[in-house]
């Protein structure tokens, strides 16, 4: 039975005192995910996996880019980043709420490193397609970002009634 997410985070953060006085995080439904959270996650990882393809691709003709780089460690990068991402969701998935959103918004963050490349170069050296792939990139994580905060805010207001 699926319920929403305020309902679900009400049940996740039940917090039970054990014999000894510790305290338990019970949950009753740990593979509740939001389905916006979901659709970002997605959205924000074919994005990035948009801008690391074109980058691997096309190494040679981002400019000043280190000559070390090479197209495979760009492929091993986007699979690094994407696996903080994996880990988060699954997080959430289990019912570790707190902690895999604040994964998710680790791996939210990664998406604004893209705006490196502007730090190597000027943003009117670059193509419009590398442009638009940074640009693409760091607006998903920014609003996969905002969405975390969001689903924390309401997670903490709930743990602390």
């Amino acid at each position: 039975m699926r319920t929403s997410w305020h309902a679900s985070a009400k049940k996740h953060d039940l917090l039970r005192h054990a014999d000894v006085g510790v305290k338990v995080m019970v949950t009753d439904t740990p593979r509740h995910t939001p389905r916006a959270l979901l659709a970002l996650l997605l959205a924000y990882g074919a994005a990035s996996l948009f801008h690391h393809v074109h980058n691997a691709e096309f190494l040679p003709q981002y400019p000043n880019m280190p000559a070390w780089l090479s197209p495979a460690q760009v492929y091993a990068a986007w699979f690094g980043i994407t696996l903080v991402g994996a880990v988060g969701y699954l997080l959430v998935r289990r019912g570790y709420q707190l902690l895999g959103l604040f994964v998710i918004a680790g791996y939210a963050a990664l998406g604004f490193d893209g705006l490196g490349h502007y730090g190597v170069a000027p943003l009117s050296v670059h193509t419009v397609t590398m442009n638009l792939t940074i640009w693409l990139e760091v607006a998903t994580a920014s609003l996969l970002l905002v969405a975390v905060a969001s689903f924390l805010a309401k997670q903490i207001r709930q743990r602390d009634r």
